[in-house]
This record gives structure tokens, C-alpha cells and sequence, in this order.
């Protein structure tokens, strides 16, 4: 008597499947949909709590004079000598608010104390600054030196990182060669398993936001 070999009925059973009918299949799931959402609150204050979480320095800004002051205030408190700005927009800036810096790249190895640039967003998930190498401040700026100074506006918050990479692409219609998400001060656990702050980049990372939402 014939006996069905392994194929036979291997294949005897998916001709059986295929003649039912198929099965109810779900809707396709929303892929643009996080399946973390944020909180229900402003953004400024979810970027805000999280950064400080992440060792960063927040100070708040409610105007143009406002930053000045707390910009003069932190450098006199930290001894800042040499702050460095190479930004075009940002040194007009400064000077109308009377603020010294350095904009010499000459010096700038030997005595970087602190850098002051913009940004190109904030990521309120995962409190970062997002930065890019499209501005006059490069690469070297927001690495380099033991103190990294950053100026944003609350209109520069976003809610996730696929938004902060969907703003800079529309706004450079390409990516720049750099991006970089800055989640606080440079640190590294590598050794022992020891925290060491400032072991690849800055050790301090201060954000001065101003919010221009306030009307």
C-alpha cells in the first residue's frame, strides 16, 4: 500500500489552508504613532525636567534683557575669561547687550574656557539640544571647551527627535555633514565603572532659553 511521503502531507496540508477562507486581519498598525506619548503638559517643562535629570544647567530667560543679565551673572559667578562665540548673529547679539567675548580662533586651543552657540532644536523626550556642524560655530564649539553655553527659544522645542530631524531637513533641504544630540555633560563610566565627568567633551552644559511664546 502507498504510504504519503513528509512532502505529500506537508503539502497536502497547505493546499487545505489556502481553500479556507483567510482569516479577519487587524488594521495596519500606525508606525507614525509613539507608543510612548508624551506627557500631557508644555513642552518646556518636559524638556526641562528631563535635561536637569540628565546634569544639565537651566536657566530660564523670560526676555532678550533677561538672558543678558543671567549671561553676565553666570560668568562673573564661574570666572569666565574667554568665552568664545563665532556665530555672526550671536556676537551682534551679545554686543548689544553689552557682553564680552572672544572671537579670535587664534587663541582659541589654549584658552577655551567656555563656548557660547545656538541650536538647531530641543528634543523635549529626551531633554538633548540638537545641534548641527551648518553653523559658524562648526564642530570644534560645542566640543572643545570645559564649558558649553547654549542660546535657544522656546519655539525651538519640538516633542521627538523624528520632528528635530524633519525641522533641520526642510530647513537645510539636506541633512549637514553633522548632527549631534547633546544629552548633558560629556561623561563616561568605561573605567572600573567610575563616573568621569567631561572625559570626551564638556563638562558643563548650560542652556539659557528664552521663551519668546509670551505675548
Amino acid at each position: 500500500m502507498y504510504e504519503p511521503r513528509s512532502k505529500d502531507i506537508i503539502l497536502g496540508k497547505i493546499r487545505e489552508a489556502l481553500a479556507k477562507p483567510a482569516p479577519f486581519m487587524p488594521s495596519t498598525p500606525d508606525f507614525a504613532t509613539s507608543v510612548h506619548p508624551l506627557p500631557d503638559e508644555d513642552l518646556s517643562i518636559t524638556f526641562a525636567t528631563v535635561f536637569l535629570r540628565n546634569s544639565g544647567t537651566f536657566i530660564y530667560c523670560d526676555s532678550d534683557e533677561n538672558f543678558f543679565d543671567h549671561l553676565y551673572v553666570f560668568k562673573k559667578e564661574k570666572n569666565i575669561q574667554h568665552l568664545y562665540v563665532w556665530e555672526p548673529e550671536l556676537k551682534a547679539h551679545l554686543q548689544a547687550g553689552g557682553i564680552d567675548f572672544n572671537e579670535d580662533e587664534a587663541s582659541f586651543i589654549k584658552n577655551a574656557e567656555a563656548s557660547l552657540t545656538t541650536c538647531e532644536a530641543l528634543i523635549a523626550r529626551t531633554g538633548s539640544i540638537l545641534v548641527s556642524g551648518a553653523s559658524e560655530s562648526g564642530r570644534r564649539l560645542s566640543i572643545y571647551p570645559e564649558k558649553h553655553l547654549v542660546l535657544a527659544y522656546a519655539s525651538q522645542l519640538v516633542p521627538d527627535i523624528k520632528d528635530g530631524l524633519a525641522y533641520v531637513r526642510q530647513k537645510y533641504k539636506k541633512f549637514p555633514s553633522m548632527l549631534s544630540l547633546v544629552s548633558g555633560p560629556s561623561r563616561t563610566a568605561d573605567i572600573e565603572k567610575t563616573l568621569v565627568m567631561g572625559a570626551h567633551g564638556p563638562k558643563e552644559l548650560v542652556l539659557f532659553l528664552i521663551d519668546d511664546t509670551i505675548h
